[in-house]
């Protein structure tokens, strides 16, 4: 595996890219805390950009399953540079309205970005390696977020605003340049043959694949547990933030989450040799909701720091186990539709989260928002449990995954 170039280049780019990812997102935070005091109407701003990514989801997922994913990686990171322009130019001029260009721009090229990396890395690598593939490349986004975060709140300090965003574009510049030197064999042979999968149903296409498929199905619906807390992560930061009056707090709280997030993807691996996929996902789902209890103590600092730890390590183990899924039981010939159609549908839930924390900060605050958040998770994981049994669903991974068309 470590003999494999395609590897380095592609953990090497995503280290690069979460670098300039990271610094343009807390300048993101920055900017809107300084000239918007509503959390329902920054929530509304977020959502925008996650809306335009929404409605484009089906025509990237049929691009890119037709598409060479190289092309598609290209053109999209591409896409990523151009965007962190308009949020230069919406700091010269002082204006929200080109900060909402920005939003919308690059999460129109995140919408094309994610799915195709994720349909190219089951391309590069060995079956039997994409569980360690999945928790190396986790651990590498999550120390590119820890670096960006610690970076630009040292960069906040002694330069200016718009110098986050300088180097967010140099970042995107040289994860072209690794993209540039991926090496992706997809074969004649599986290129007609996903094209002749690929009819004029959008997404309908793959809802047969999942009746067939119910152990994707369900992990699918699982990783929507995670995103309560996922999706009104950046609001809780600033709530926390104020309620302890330290700004501070926000780069520990990305530290503690990040490095316990490394801790999680490293120990999944062990972890899988004792325990089963199902109590994997089904136990740090719970701990996803034990970590939003625990913000009901905001106000201490050790409780907090606690917290986004639990949750970190919760996520490390549970988003590998769940890619593993997905790609081995998911037909290869599919791969581009179904994790567009996953990130629409983490867009959606995003769209609601947002916009329900943002009312939620507003009219009863964070302490209530977590039990209220901690409540819905514990509910819907005893749910699914209980779907999963009743339907006698089996996430185990099989010994052999052979891959069909329907």
């Amino acid at each position: 595996m470590w003999k494999n170039r395609n590897i380095w280049i592609i953990l090497t780019g995503e280290m690069i890219a979460g670098l300039g990812l990271w610094t343009g997102i807390i300048g993101n935070l920055e900017f809107m805390q300084e000239r918007i005091p509503s959390d329902f109407m920054k929530a509304l701003i977020m959502s925008v950009g996650l809306l335009a990514g929404l409605i484009a989801g089906p025509i990237a997922g049929k691009i890119i399953d037709q598409s060479k994913k190289k092309t598609v990686l290209l053109v999209s990171g591409f896409g990523r540079m151009i965007s962190v322009v308009f949020m230069l130019i919406a700091i010269s001029q002082d204006s929200i309205w080109w900060m909402v260009a920005f939003m919308i721009s690059i999460q129109l090229a995140a919408t094309f970005y994610f799915p195709a990396l994720q349909a190219t890395i089951p391309l590069v690598v060995k079956d039997d390696d994409l569980l360690t593939m999945n928790g190396l490349h986790m651990n590498v986004a999550t120390i590119s977020r820890v670096i960006g975060t610690a970076l630009a709140g040292i960069m906040l300090v002694y330069w200016s605003l718009m110098s986050l965003y300088v180097v967010s574009i140099i970042a995107y510049a040289g994860l072209l340049l690794f993209t540039m030197m991926l090496r992706i064999d997809e074969g004649e042979d599986r290129v007609a043959k996903v094209r002749s999968s690929v009819k004029s149903g959008g997404f309908m296409e793959i809802f047969p694949v999942l009746k067939k498929y119910p152990a994707v199905g369900m992990t699918l619906i699982m990783t929507l547990i995670p995103l309560l807390f996922i999706g009104s992560f950046n609001l809780i930061v600033i709530n926390v933030s104020e309620i302890q009056d330290s700004a501070s707090i926000k780069g520990l709280i990305y530290t503690f989450e990040g490095i316990a997030f490394m801790a999680g993807a490293f120990a999944v691996k062990y972890i899988s040799k004792v325990w089963k996929t199902t109590v994997i996902l089904f136990f740090f789902a719970t701990m996803v909701a034990v970590a939003e209890f625990m913000l009901f103590f905001a106000e201490s600092k050790f409780l907090t720091l606690s917290a986004f730890a639990v949750l970190g390590f919760a996520l490390g183990c549970f988003f590998p186990t769940a890619m593993v899924i997905f790609q081995k039981q998911m037909p290869k010939e599919f791969h581009g539709r179904f994790f567009s159609f996953r990130n629409m549908l983490e867009r959606v839930m995003f769209q609601v989260v947002l916009l329900t924390a943002g009312a939620f900060l507003d009219i009863i605050g964070l302490q209530l928002m977590v039990v209220t958040f901690g409540m819905i998770s514990l509910s819907l994981t005893l749910l699914f449990f209980i779907q999963m049994k009743r339907r006698n669903i089996i996430l185990e991974q099989p010994e052999k995954t052979v891959a069909k068309s329907i």
